[in-house]
C-alpha cells in the first residue's frame, strides 16, 4: 500500500533527524561514558634500615621503636601510594641482601612478615606482583656499616673499609631491584651528617675534630660512592646530607638554645636528629619531614 510505505518513510526520516539533533527539542545528544571501574592502586616499596622503619629512641615517656613518623610514611601519604615497608632496623648493606627474615621488633609498622626472605628477595617479589603499578621505590642503607667508625681508633681507615663494603653490596643488590621494578622510579638516600653532633657531645673527647673530619667523609667519600652505584641503575640519588645543611661552613656560627654559640651545621643536625642530646643517630620528627620533602622534591611530587 503506497500510503503506508510513504508514512513509514516519513517516520524513519523523522527518527533520523531526531537522532542528529538530539530529539524533538533540538537539544544536543549526549552519550554516557561513565565507568564504574575503580582507580588503579599504586604502591611504594621501601627498603633499608631504621631510617626507613621510622625508628626513634625513647623520649619523654614514649618507648623506643618504629613509628609512622618515618619519612616513608610521610612520602606515601603525600603521594597517595600504598606503602609496602620491607625495611629492617639495624640492617647493614650486607644484611639487606643476605640476611633472611627480620625480628618483629625491628620491622616497620604494618610491615609484612618477610617469612624467612631477605629484604631484597621480598622486594623483588613485591615489585613483580605489582608490575605496572609501582609508583616508587626507596632505598636507605649504609648507615649501620659506617656508624661504628665514630668510635674507632682510626676512624678514617674504618670508614674506608665500610664504604668499600657498602659499595660492593649495593652493586650486587641494585641491578636486581631495577630489573624487578622496570621503569618505576627508584630513589637512593643518604643520611644527615650525624657526626657533626660530636661537636657538642661529651661522649667524644675530641668531638670537634671528629665533626670536622665528617664533612669531607660524607661529601667526598661516602655520598660520592653511594651516588655512583645508584647512577648505574638510573636511580635518583637524594643527598640528604646536603639538604640538611651538612656541607655548610663550620666557621658560620649560630646561637643554639641548648648549646649556645655553635656552628650552624651542628645546630641543624642537633635539631634534625637525636645525636647531640642522646648520641642517637636517628631523625627527629622534623628530620623525617626534611627527608620526606627531599624525596618528594626529587620525584616531582
Amino acid at each position: 500500500m503506497p500510503g503506508l510505505r510513504r508514512s513509514a518513510l516519513i517516520g524513519a526520516l523523522l527518527v533520523a533527524l531526531g537522532a542528529c539533533t538530539g530529539g524533538p527539542t533540538g537539544t544536543p545528544a549526549t552519550t554516557s561514558t561513565t565507568s564504574s571501574a575503580p582507580p588503579v592502586e599504586r604502591v611504594y616499596v621501601s627498603l633499608g634500615d631504621s631510617y626507613a622503619t621510622g625508628y626513634r629512641p625513647a623520649e619523654a615517656g614514649t618507648p623506643a621503636g618504629a613509628t609512622r613518623d618515618g619519612f616513608a610514611y610521610l612520602v606515601a601519604g603525600q603521594s597517595d601510594l600504598r606503602l609496602i615497608n620491607l625495611a629492617c632496623s639495624g640492617a647493614t648493606s650486607a644484611q639487606m641482601r643476605g640476611a633472611p627474615g627480620c625480628a618483629p621488633g625491628n620491622r616497620a609498622p604494618d610491615a609484612p612478615d618477610p617469612a624467612g626472605r631477605t629484604q631484597l628477595d621480598a622486594a623483588v617479589q613485591a615489585l613483580r606482583e605489582h608490575q605496572g603499578r609501582v609508583g616508587l621505590v626507596t632505598v636507605v642503607i649504609g648507615g649501620n656499616d659506617l656508624a661504628p667508625c665514630a668510635q674507632a681508633q682510626d676512624a678514617l681507615a674504618c670508614a674506608s673499609r665500610a664504604v668499600a663494603d657498602v659499595r660492593a653490596n649495593l652493586a650486587a643488590t641494585l641491578p636486581a631491584l631495577r630489573e624487578a621494578a622496570g621503569d618505576a622510579p627508584i630513589v637512593g638516600l643518604t643520611y644527615p651528617d650525624v657526626f657533626l653532633g660530636a661537636w657538642v657531645s661529651p661522649v667524644f673527647p675530641d668531638g670537634q675534630s671528629l665533626a670536622r673530619l665528617s664533612v669531607p667523609l660524607f661529601r667526598d667519600f661516602f655520598n660520592t660512592a653511594l651516588k655512583a652505584e645508584y647512577d648505574k641503575i638510573g636511580a635518583t640519588f637524594v643527598d640528604v646530607t646536603a639538604t640538611t645543611g651538612g656541607y655548610g661552613p663550620l666557621t658560620e656560627v649560630t646561637q643554639d638554645p641548648t648549646y649556645g654559640p655553635i656552628p650552624t651545621p651542628v645546630a641543624k643536625v642537633c635539631a634534625l636528629t637525636y645525636f647531640c642530646g642522646q648520641t642517637d643517630v636517628h631523625p627527629t620528627a622534623a628530620g623525617h619531614e626534611a627527608i620526606a620533602s627531599a624525596v618528594l622534591t626529587a620525584t616531582g611530587r
